[in-house]
C-alpha cells in the first residue's frame, strides 16, 4: 500500500510486518555546476509538493492516469534527490527493503531499460536502511551523475540517451519488502537486547499534459552506493510496491492543478552567500558498487546542448566548496583510533 501524507511517499507492507514502513521524500536541491569537477552531496531545500494524478483526471494525459501515482512541479535543470527511511522496530532494527529508481523506466543504477524484479548481477537496486539518499546516476564506484529535470522529445534525458525514445519520462520507484521471516530470523529481539548491534543512524541533510519532463545527467557528485549484504532470495518480490512520480514543467503544473508556480530554484551565488552546507557521506565498512554500466557513458545536459545547439546551461559557473559536513562514519584503517568531536 502507497499512500500520500504532506508530500511524502509512505510504502507500507502489513501483510508482511505490522511495522513495515519506508517513507521517500523527492527534495530540491541546488543544481550542482557541470564543469567537470566533481562535488560533495549539495543540501536539500525542502521536498517538492505531491499531488495525486487521479484527482486531476480531466487535465492530465490519459496513460497517467493508467500508470497512477504522484505528479510534482519542477523547473527545466532543476535538480532533486530522494529520500529513505525505514521505520524502526522497537528492539530489533529498521525494517529492511530493497528499492529500485528507474527513470523514463530506465535503471538509475545499471542503466538497463526496466525488466521485473531484482538482479544481483549487476546489483538494480539499493537498500535502505543503508542507503540513505540517491542524488543522481551511478556512473562509476563512489560517483553519481546528479538527477536534473528535462524536456522529454530534446534528447537530453537518459532515457533518451539510452533508449533513443521518449516514452516515459518521470520516476518510477518500486519497493520490495525483506520477508518476515529472514527478518526475524537475522534481526532476533532476544539478541538484540543483550548485544550491542544498533543499527546505523542517518541525519537528514535537511529537512492535459503530455509526457511531461524527465530526468537528464547533471553533473558530477561524490556518492556510493552500497552493495546489498544480504542474500538476492532475502527480498519478497511477490510483495511490492510501484509508485510512479511524474513531472510537469512550472507552467503546466498552474495549468493542471491551479496553484500557484512553485519558487524558481536557488542559485550558485545565492547558495554560497547564504552559507548553506555541503555534505560527505560515509557509510562505514559497507562497500560501494563498482559501475560498469551504459551510465558510464551518459552525456551531461550541459554537455548536449553545448554540442547540439551552442547553447549554455544557465548559472553555470564552478563553486569553491568550503563548508562541507561529514555525516555517517568514515571506515578507519587496522589498528587506526578514530577521533571524534571534543
Amino acid at each position: 500500500m502507497i499512500e500520500l501524507n504532506r508530500d511524502v511517499l509512505h510504502f507500507s507492507f502489513p501483510e508482511i510486518h505490522p511495522q513495515a514502513r519506508l517513507t521517500i521524500e523527492l527534495i530540491k536541491t541546488l543544481r550542482v555546476p557541470d564543469d567537470g569537477k566533481k562535488y560533495p552531496l549539495p543540501a536539500g531545500l525542502g521536498r517538492f509538493p505531491l499531488r495525486h494524478v487521479d484527482d486531476y483526471a480531466a487535465r492530465v494525459h490519459q496513460d497517467w492516469l493508467v500508470q497512477g501515482g504522484v505528479m510534482l512541479p519542477i523547473y527545466q535543470s532543476e535538480a532533486l534527490w530522494l529520500s529513505f527511511k525505514s521505520d524502526f522496530i522497537v528492539d530489533q532494527a529498521p525494517y529492511p527493503f530493497a528499492v529500485r529508481v528507474l527513470t523514463g523506466k530506465v535503471d538509475a543504477i545499471t542503466g538497463e531499460e526496466y525488466e521485473p524484479g531484482l538482479c544481483s548481477t549487476p546489483q538494480n537496486y539499493l537498500v535502505s536502511p543503508g542507503q540513505p539518499w540517491l542524488d543522481g546516476y551511478c556512473v562509476g564506484k563512489g560517483v553519481v551523475r546528479q538527477f536534473v529535470a528535462a524536456s522529454v522529445g530534446d534528447g537530453y534525458t537518459a532515457e533518451e540517451q539510452i533508449t533513443g525514445l521518449g516514452q516515459y519520462g518521470g520516476i518510477q520507484i518500486i519497493v520490495y519488502p525483506m520477508k518476515r521471516d529472514v527478518f526475524e530470523r537475522r534481526f532476533p529481539r532476544e539478541i538484540r537486547r543483550t548485544k550491542r548491534c544498533s543499527a546505523p543512524v542517518f541525519m537528514h541533510r535537511t529537512r492535459q499534459a503530455d509526457v511531461g519532463m524527465g530526468v537528464a545527467p547533471g553533473g558530477t557528485i561524490n556518492q556510493e552506493i552500497y552493495e546489498d549484504e544480504f542474500d538476492l532470495n532475502d527480498w519478497d518480490q511477490d510483495n511490492s510496491s510501484r509508485c510512479y512520480v511524474h513531472m510537469l514543467d512550472s507552467i503546466c503544473w498552474k495549468h493542471v492543478t491551479g496553484e500557484a508556480v512553485p519558487s524558481k530554484p536557488i542559485t550558485s551565488k545565492q547558495y554560497e552567500k547564504s552559507g548553506i552546507p555541503w555534505f560527505d557521506y560515509y557509510g562505514g565498512d559497507a562497500e560501494a558498487l563498482d559501475s560498469q554500466t551504459p551510465l558510464e557513458q551518459l552525456l551531461s545536459l550541459g554537455t548536449l546542448m553545448k554540442s547540439w545547439s551552442g547553447e549554455k546551461i544557465p548559472d553555470n559557473k564552478s563553486i569553491e566548496v568550503n563548508n562541507v559536513k561529514v555525516l555517517g562514519t568514515k571506515p578507519r584503517k587496522k589498528g587506526q583510533v578514530r577521533e571524534g568531536i571534543f
